[in-house]
């Protein structure tokens, strides 16, 4: 089994794989301040109740855009399995079947969601991952990340108007029936939750047009489904392709090396 964890700004989202299969999904909040033993301690426990031995996880992958989580997570999965996990980032991108853009800048997120996209369509796609950030990571049919647009994500954004207005409250992500808000909830409900239908609808026309019309359009992430109206627009739906990229990376990875990369400790 594979281990793969995606840590972003929110949360941390562990994802066991059988084969080519997620069949474990765990998710805690990506605290910076966090120590190894606290994210163990729930490993062991979501790996206890799954019936789930230590023994049977042969390969960790760890992708962060959390840069004090980093060292965190990777020294426990380190001693926890007794093996160093394959880091997404810079170091293992030659391995990579994919044509990074500017490596040291680019979320490792993004490049799990390219290789995601790419080897599972094999043509031109734009994902398009509804997390804390909305992104739009844009991967050619030959491999080569062709660009990334990055806006604040659905909840980001409304909990910047409750955090920087003196009298508007943090309202529930859901769709309004009007773009006529009657009250302070239908109102920002309106503006933020239809203002992204618009956004990410114009992004992706946008983005295709300028690839002549050849590009799928895959949505992710946890919010992917907030905006039911969107559904059409997408080739596909796929929750969870980012932690599939991230697998792929330490298959990859593995397959390059030919080799487990055993803890020295």
């Amino acid at each position: 089994m594979t281990l793969a964890i995606d840590t972003g700004n929110t949360d941390a989202v562990f994802g066991l794989f059988e084969h080519d299969t997620l069949r474990h999904i765990w998710r805690t909040p990506a605290q910076p301040e966090a120590s190894s033993a606290h994210f163990e301690a729930k490993l062991r426990l979501w790996l206890l109740e799954a019936d789930i031995p230590l023994s049977a996880v042969r390969q960790t992958v760890l992708c962060s855009v959390v840069p004090m989580l980093t060292p965190t997570l990777r020294d426990m999965l380190t001693e926890l399995f007794g093996m160093e996990p394959v880091v997404v980032g810079p170091t293992i991108y030659p391995a990579l079947p994919l044509q990074i853009l500017r490596p040291h800048e680019i979320g490792a997120d993004l490049v799990a969601n390219a290789l995601a996209a790419y080897t599972r369509y094999g043509r031109n796609c734009v994902v398009v991952d509804f997390g804390t950030a909305l992104t739009f990571t844009t991967v050619s049919g030959t491999g080569q990340m062709l660009g990334v647009a990055i806006a604040p994500g659905l909840k980001t954004a409304i909990r910047a108007l409750f955090a920087n207005t003196a009298q508007l409250p943090e309202v529930p992500l859901e769709l309004p029936m009007s773009a006529l808000g009657q009250n302070t909830t239908h109102a920002i409900q309106a503006g933020v939750v239809l203002g992204y239908e618009g956004l990410v609808r114009s992004m992706i026309n946008r983005i295709r047009t300028e690839l002549n019309g050849d590009c799928l359009a895959i949505g992710t992430g946890g919010l992917v489904r907030a905006i039911s109206t969107l559904q059409a627009d997408f080739d596909d739906l796929v929750p969870g392709l980012t932690l599939t990229g991230v697998k792929l990376v330490g298959d990859t990875v593995r397959a390059y090396t030919g080799t487990l990369v055993p803890s020295s400790r």
